[in-house]
C-alpha cells in the first residue's frame, strides 16, 4: 500500500507541473520564431526571441488583446501584437502623446523626437493628418524600413492589442 501512494504523489507532481508550463506558455513567457526581415539588422528571419507575454498584462490566450493591463510600452521597447490574425514584431518608437512632424524636402519622412524615418508617398498621405500619437496607442514600426509593413502603412497599435514585449533575440 505505502507504494501505491508514492506513485500517486508522483503523477499528482507531474500533473502540477504539466499545468504550471501551460499557463507560463499561456500567459507569462514563450519562444516564437521570426518569420520574415521587417526587423533586421537587430532581428533576422528565422531567429528564435523570448517573449514575456505578462510585460504590459495578461493576454487572452483566444483573442488579441489584454483581459487586464497594468503597463504601456516605452520608446524603443521591441513589442508583438496580431496584425491580419499573425503575430508582428515591430519597434515601438513613440507613445500616446508623442509629437509627430512631416518632412517633404528630399522624399517623404516622418520626425519622431529628431528621427528621421522614410515615407513612401501613399504612408505620406496617410499619415500626415496625424500630429500626435493618440493617447493608448503606439507608432510600432520595423527596423528595416524599407521591407517592413508596419504603423506607417495601417495606422497605429492600440496599447490592449500588445501581446508581450522581446526580452532576448
Amino acid at each position: 500500500m505505502p507504494q501505491k501512494k508514492k506513485g500517486i504523489g508522483g503523477l499528482l507532481w507531474i500533473c502540477i507541473g504539466i499545468c504550471a508550463g501551460i499557463i507560463l506558455k499561456l500567459f507569462v513567457i514563450d519562444f516564437l520564431r521570426v518569420s520574415g526581415n521587417s526587423m533586421e539588422p537587430v532581428i533576422h528571419d528565422g531567429s528564435v526571441i523570448l517573449v514575456h507575454k505578462a510585460a504590459f498584462g495578461i493576454a487572452s490566450p483566444l483573442g488579441s488583446s489584454l483581459i487586464r493591463q497594468w503597463a504601456e510600452p516605452e520608446k524603443d521597447d521591441i513589442v508583438i501584437y496580431l496584425y491580419n490574425n499573425k503575430i508582428v514584431v515591430k519597434r515601438c518608437v513613440a507613445t500616446g502623446g508623442t509629437k509627430l512632424a512631416y518632412d517633404t524636402d528630399k522624399g517623404y519622412s516622418l520626425l519622431v523626437e529628431g528621427k528621421k524615418i522614410p515615407l513612401t508617398e501613399e504612408q505620406y498621405r496617410r499619415m500626415n493628418t496625424s500630429g500626435t500619437v493618440p493617447e493608448g496607442y503606439i507608432l510600432a514600426v520595423g527596423d528595416n524600413y524599407g521591407q517592413s509593413v508596419d504603423s506607417r502603412t495601417y495606422g497605429f497599435v492600440p496599447v490592449k492589442n500588445i501581446l508581450g514585449k522581446i526580452l532576448c533575440r
